[in-house]
């Protein structure tokens, strides 16, 4: 019965483990499901940008108030964490504060813990009381009801909950108290179990303990569904962010070639190309299968924070377009997919949807000025851009469907070599008037 304890916390840490590392398995999957693209070179300053963007939060603090705040949590919530590590070796072996054999650097490190779990608790509250009582507009669009808005409030609970329970259980350990260091805060914590029994003091120090390790593996298996995925994804999204100038669009190498040879006088126009592998099998993108690996880590990576929307000068005019929306919709498309895989044994299986049209409506994409504000604006490198880019090429190139207005753009273009309906001779009529 000595190690039943020991068995129990191996088990559930085991469980909280392993069902991590197969939600990691099933998101690596679904992020495989995109064509692969060409994220090699660059790699200094892709180390630049994940440093400065990830671990630096240097977009997030462009809102001084969030920003600050939420380094305040982000960096609170992961250094509290390590003394995870502690909870671990105590609950595999049965010690009880392993690492206070360290000395006075064991005091120095639960008193900054304690100092940040308390800042965080601070953070939090405004968080919740910015989302829920002043009602920010960006955090009450359409996209943000139901689950969206619920998962926001979720974790904010799940923190609350965490530094509560770190509190909570140095300010019962008698034996913690007993050290006089450390205890910048829970001193203040501890007499409220003064008039208690030793054993009582004991049972809620302990139950704090376990409801502590098991919250935090909750935590982690709840990222996957979450938009707080982030905490994991922003690094990679952040490294492999395209480093090219915004704005510049990338070519489809098989209609470049073609423009090539019909510049080239040289170039038989009725000769067989060399490679037919190179044209693509479908130009552009209707499904979430058509587009690349990184924009499906794009997705999957949105904070939903809404600063993209903010900035968007479409949505600012009351069009339907939300770039935070254009991603959630990508997510939960992917989400959908995998389902559908996992339900048929890996494959895929029509189901008579797609992404355009289903999720993100033609009025959506076709408002996109194209002005790149909602990239800049991503505090982790999402560019909900090349998403919509990349269906618009699929309405233009498979389907002939661009709006009225934009084929007569390019079919003057072509006739006249203007936009505008006139052929050059008759261009500068105008100034006769």
């Amino acid at each position: 019965m000595t190690y039943l304890p020991n068995i129990l916390f191996f088990l559930i840490l085991a469980s909280g483990i392993g069902m991590f590392a197969l939600n990691i398995r099933k998101l690596k999957r679904n992020i495989g499901l995109g064509q692969d693209v060409d994220t090699s070179g660059h790699q200094s300053e892709r180390m630049k940008n994940m440093v400065l963007i990830a671990f630096g939060q240097s977009k997030m603090v462009r809102r001084p108030i969030a920003g600050i705040l939420h380094i305040i949590v982000y960096v609170g919530f992961v250094i509290i964490n390590i003394e995870v590590l502690e909870i671990i070796i105590d609950g595999l072996f049965g010690t009880h504060r392993i690492f206070a054999k360290i000395g006075s650097i064991y005091g120095i490190l639960i008193a900054s813990f304690e100092i940040l779990a308390v800042l965080v608790l601070v953070a939090v509250l405004i968080f919740w009381s910015r989302r829920n009582l002043l009602k920010l507009n960006r955090f009450w669009k359409k996209e943000m009801t139901g689950w969206p808005k619920n998962d926001a409030n979720y974790i904010l609970y799940f923190e609350i909950v965490l530094m509560s329970l770190f509190l909570l259980m140095n300010a019962t350990d008698t034996s913690f108290q007993a050290m006089n260091t450390g205890n910048v805060i829970s001193q203040f914590i501890a007499p409220w179990f003064e008039n208690m029994s030793e054993s009582s003091i004991h049972f809620i120090e302990r139950s704090a303990w376990w409801l502590h390790i098991i919250g935090i593996l909750i935590f982690l298996n709840y990222l996957y569904f979450s938009k707080h995925l982030h905490i994991l994804l922003a690094f990679p999204n952040t490294y492999y962010g395209s480093v090219n100038p915004k704005g510049q669009l990338d070519n489809i190498d098989a209609v470049t070639k073609e423009v090539q040879m019909m510049l080239d006088p040289n170039v038989d126009p009725f000769a067989v190309p060399e490679n037919d592998d190179e044209v693509p099998a479908k130009f552009g993108a209707s499904d979430v299968q058509d587009l690349n690996w990184l924009q499906l880590l794009n997705a999957y990576t949105c904070t939903e924070c809404g600063r993209c929307t903010d900035e968007c000068p479409a949505n600012k005019t009351g069009k339907k377009l939300s770039p935070r929306k254009v991603m959630m919709d990508t997510r939960d498309r992917i989400e959908e997919v995998g389902k559908n895989m996992d339900q048929n044994k890996g494959e895929f299986k029509s189901d008579n949807k797609q992404l355009l049209d289903d999720y993100i409506t033609r009025e959506e994409i076709w408002a996109c000025t194209s002005c790149n504000a909602c990239v800049e604006a991503c505090p982790v490198s999402i560019n909900p851009l090349s998403i919509i880019l990349d269906m618009r090429r699929y309405l233009v190139m498979e389907q002939s469907a661009a709006p009225t207005d934009l084929n007569n753009m390019m079919t003057n273009i072509e006739n006249n070599g203007a936009p505008w309906p006139y052929n050059q001779m008759d261009r500068l009529n105008w100034k006769n008037d």
